[in-house]
């Protein structure tokens, strides 16, 4: 079976949103080892949906649009595709209830055009939004399969989790099994040059490389029947990326480095603070951003000017004086008093200049210095970092996670 993705939105088109359902969608229907060939995007004209749901239709097995079920006048997926397959559209009692219910939880009265969210193509299987008022649903027509779904991602992919993925599982007889390892400190061409050989003579499964925002994704893909045929194929091949990147692989299972980092100190029963500076708080983020890290992250603090320095974490004066803000001497005091003060195992610590401006011909754009304290250690590195200050900033924090992820495991 093959897939069309069809999307459905004039803010799409404008470039006022971007389209990640569909990178998701994509990603999810690789999965189930459907091919997706087409990737299509349509403003919220009638005639235009109709032409283009015809040739997908036309080239494609599956067509799945994102879009276009809301209340408003505009909203015209529903009734553009119901009237291109010949079926009428017919009230679904229950997802009516549900959005009269959504509404009474909210203490919100719900508006008239509410209601045609709940008709929907006669025939078609129903599926369930918990997180909105849309509802989806999937026709069969044909030997063809269109599936509607909202729009926002934060409805469109439980909805196709929770209903769309098991439908088709049923339906392949086979399943696409994979895992993800992520590379920290080794370039691409590098990361190649080791893998060539198993990338050459892959058949199944395959390695397929991502360069990511400062990392390097490997995923090793396997088609079986099952899941466990699936993992015994991959697991080898993991084992040989492992040994070929050694201490470079931080993660065979997808995880992000912060996540690998909390769960390290999550085992040793050990706690994290953070002293940043060009990097604002992103590394405390990406921190906070994981379930769990209160058991493990205390707090955070921007240091932002030298006198923050000072106040907030007892940086010496003299050392901002000889060295400067930017230096490796400032961040290692930065590290070391902050778990002073905080108490806690493990402190990082992040100083540097993002720029785009601020730098010298001594200390350019780029340069940051990076420092970690674990009970009573410190290690710190030097970085000449380029790009944008996005990137400079996010490279930062991924160096400072990976230098505790060594020291954590002992790592030179």
């Amino acid at each position: 079976m093959n897939a069309e993705i069809l999307a459905v939105g004039t803010e799409l088109l404008m470039g006022q949103i971007a389209n990640t359902n569909a990178q998701y969608l994509s990603r999810r229907f690789a999965e189930l080892g459907i091919d997706v060939y087409y990737h299509s995007v349509v403003g919220d004209n009638p005639r235009r949906l109709k032409d283009a749901l015809i040739r997908a239709l036309e080239r494609s097995d599956i067509v799945i649009t994102t879009g276009g079920l809301g209340p408003t006048k505009d909203d015209l997926t529903k009734e553009t595709i119901a009237e291109a397959l010949g079926l009428p559209l017919v009230v679904h009692q229950e997802s009516l209830d549900y959005i009269k219910a959504f509404f009474s939880k909210l203490n919100r009265p719900m508006c008239e055009n509410n209601v045609k969210q709940a008709y929907l193509p006669a025939g078609s299987k129903v599926v369930p939004n918990r997180n909105g008022t849309a509802p989806g649903c999937i026709v069969e027509q044909g030997g063809k399969v269109v599936i509607m779904l909202p729009g926002p991602p934060k409805e469109m992919i439980p909805m196709f989790d929770e209903t769309v993925f098991p439908y088709f599982e049923g339906k392949t007889g086979h399943i696409i099994g994979s895992r993800l390892v992520k590379v920290f400190g080794m370039g691409e061409s590098e990361v190649e040059t080791r893998l060539m050989d198993l990338v050459e003579q892959q058949s199944n499964p395959t390695i397929a490389p991502y360069v990511g925002y400062g990392d390097i994704s490997l995923r090793v893909t396997a088609k079986c029947r099952n899941r466990d045929e699936a993992e015994a194929l991959i697991a080898p091949v993991v084992e040989k990326i492992r040994e070929r990147l050694g201490a470079c692989v931080y993660s065979d299972s997808g995880e992000s480095m912060e996540e690998v980092v909390l769960k390290l100190l999550s085992e040793k029963g050990w706690t994290l603070s953070t002293a940043e500076s060009c990097t604002g708080g992103m590394l405390a983020s990406r921190l906070i951003n994981i379930p769990g890290a209160s058991r493990v992250f205390d707090r955070g603090f921007v240091t932002y000017s030298n006198a923050a320095k000072v106040q907030e974490l007892g940086v010496s004066q003299k050392t901002l004086e000889a060295f400067g803000a930017v230096s490796r001497e400032t961040a290692e005091e930065m590290a070391t008093r902050l778990v002073e003060r905080t108490k806690t195992n493990a402190g990082l610590a992040v100083t540097g200049i993002a720029g785009p401006d601020g730098g010298t011909p001594e200390k350019p754009v780029g340069l940051v210095y990076v420092a970690a304290c674990l009970n009573g250690r410190t290690e710190s590195l030097k970085l000449n970092l380029r790009g944008d200050r996005e990137r400079i900033r996010t490279v930062s924090c991924l160096h400072a996670l990976d230098l505790l992820r060594r020291m954590l495991l002992g790592i030179q």
